[in-house]
C-alpha cells in the first residue's frame, strides 16, 4: 500500500490525540467541489511514499504520536488497507478511518476485526441530492445509508460531517440531513473553503449566521451537533 501524502503530526485530524494523517490516492466519488483532486484524477503525479517508508517513520514516533488518520482520496478502495492497519496496530497505534461510506462492505469486515478506533464519515448531502453532491449519475444512496447504520450500531467512536458549499446547498436540506442522521453519535459542520485544487470551479462557502441557522435545524435531531473550524468573526 503506497500513500501520497504525509502530516507528521497533526492535533486537529484525530479528536483528542496527537496523531499523523496518510493520505491515499484515488477516489470512487467526483464531488465537484472536492478540494484534494490532485489525489483523486491524478495521485501518481504526487510523491509516492512507500508503506514501508511509513512504517519505519511511525516506528520512530513511537511514544510521541497516539494515533494515525487514513484518509484520502477514499481509503477503503486500498487493497493492502486491512493489512497496513495491522501493522500500525501492532506498534500500538490507535487507526481512525476517513471515509465516504460508499463501500460499506469493507467498513463493516474492519469493524468486525475490530481494527478501527474512530471512523469520520462524509456525509455530502441529502438523499435527494446525493448524486449531485457526490459527482456520480447512478449512485445507489442505500450504500451510504448502510454505513450510517453500520456506524450508529458500532461500538467505536465516530462522526458524520458535512461541508457546507454554497451552489451545492440550501440551508433548508440540514433538516433532512438531520433526520437521516438522528440518533447519531457526533456530526461537525464545516464551511467550504476553496483550496485552489477545487474539481471544479465557482463554490463558495456560507456567512457563519447561514451555517448557524443550518446547525440549527440538525440539532433538532442531533443535539450534539457542533460547527468545525468556523472563523468566530465569519
Amino acid at each position: 500500500m503506497n500513500f501520497y501524502g504525509i502530516n507528521k503530526t497533526t492535533l486537529l485530524d484525530y479528536p483528542g490525540h496527537v496523531a499523523a494523517t496518510l493520505f491515499t490516492g484515488g477516489c470512487n466519488m467526483r464531488c465537484p467541489f472536492c478540494q484534494n483532486s490532485i489525489l483523486v484524477l491524478e495521485p501518481a503525479s504526487q510523491p509516492e511514499i512507500t508503506e514501508d517508508e511509513v512504517l519505519a517513520f511511525l516506528k520512530k514516533r513511537k511514544g510521541i504520536l497516539e494515533g494515525i488518520c487514513i484518509t484520502g482520496g477514499e481509503p477503503t478502495l486500498q487493497p493492502g488497507l486491512e493489512a497496513f492497519i495491522r501493522q500500525a496496530r501492532g506498534l500500538g497505534y490507535l487507526v481512525k478511518l476517513d471515509t465516504n461510506g460508499y463501500r460499506p462492505g469493507v467498513l463493516r469486515h474492519l469493524l468486525q476485526e475490530k481494527l478501527l478506533d474512530y471512523v469520520a464519515m462524509d456525509i455530502k448531502a441529502s438523499r435527494e441530492h446525493y448524486e449531485a453532491a457526490c459527482g456520480l449519475t447512478g449512485m445507489d444512496p442505500a450504500l451510504i445509508e448502510e454505513s450510517i447504520l453500520l456506524l450508529k450500531d458500532s461500538q467505536i467512536s465516530y462522526e458524520f460531517r458535512t461541508t457546507a458549499v454554497k451552489g451545492i446547498h440550501t440551508p433548508e436540506e440540514f433538516t433532512a440531513i438531520g433526520q437521516w442522521l438522528q440518533g447519531g453519535q457526533a456530526y461537525f459542520l464545516q464551511n467550504f473553503q476553496d483550496s485552489g485544487q477545487v474539481m471544479q470551479p465557482g463554490f463558495g462557502g456560507f456567512e457563519r449566521r447561514q451555517l448557524e441557522e443550518m446547525l440549527t435545524l440538525v440539532r433538532e435531531f442531533i443535539p450534539r451537533a457542533q460547527l468545525r473550524g468556523v472563523d468566530e468573526k465569519a
